[in-house]
């Protein structure tokens, strides 16, 4: 099964993906950043309806859009978006379809504006986050560390390389969906890949052991000892 194919049978009900629209994609992906699905649904719900569209979260108080935010963690995507919302409004309302544009917005990085330009404006630009590196990590068997500069680069030029030009924004989200649903961490689910065929590492029996991501960080046994105070 191809990858648009198997993404278009299996992939989760959203509902960022029933209904797309740049600010919509801008919402989820940010609040989507190191933060899983789950957790986020229901903060989504209620942001849309506090704050349907760029003009009424422009015009919000910050204290106000903290509040909608609480419990999300790094605030700083919540204070990002507010600012972002203001400077788009002060230019007439319309969020940018270029990345270069949308990068010039507080807290859109190369990831967050690949992800609004494909999905929102079917702009052809690849993005990876983990689960598209681990995916390509997997599939071409690639053994250095995914986290290094170096990997990263490679990782980004194949994402370019394998992006359907034709379909960006189904591409990209069924990437990522492969990695979160097939090609997990732990025990990813080979049999049910519509890549399984032409996976170098399943073909080695090695999934278990790519992707490198670098050497844990011993943990530090700290011990805390009452001293009496001097007499």
């Amino acid at each position: 099964m191809k990858l648009l194919e198997w993404y278009k049978t299996y992939k989760r009900k959203l509902p960022w993906r029933d209904y797309v629209t740049p600010y919509r994609t801008w919402i989820s992906e940010t609040m989507l950043q190191q933060t899983q699905v789950q957790t986020v649904l229901p903060y989504f719900e209620r942001f849309m309806k506090r704050f349907p569209d760029i003009t009424a979260l422009a015009h919000a108080n910050e204290n106000d859009v903290l509040k909608l935010w609480a419990g999300l963690g790094y605030y700083s995507r919540a204070r990002n978006l507010h600012q972002a919302a203001r400077k788009i409004s002060d230019s007439g309302g319309e969020i940018p379809q270029t990345i270069e544009d949308l990068r010039r917005l507080p807290g859109i990085g190369p990831y967050t504006a690949a992800a609004i330009s494909s999905i929102a404006f079917s702009q052809p630009h690849a993005l990876v986050d983990g689960n598209v590196a681990r995916v390509f990590a997997r599939l071409l068997a690639i053994k250095e560390n995914i986290k290094s500069t170096k990997t990263q680069k490679r990782i980004w030029k194949l994402a370019e390389l394998y992006l359907d030009r034709n379909h960006p924004g189904d591409w990209n989200q069924a990437l990522m969906e492969l990695g979160a649903l097939i090609c997990t961490p732990e025990a990813p689910l080979c049999v049910q890949c519509p890549w399984q065929q032409t996976c170098k590492v399943y073909a080695k029996g090695l999934q278990n052991l790519i992707p490198n991501v670098g050497l844990k960080k011993a943990m530090i046994s700290l011990a805390w000892t009452a001293m009496k105070a001097e007499k």
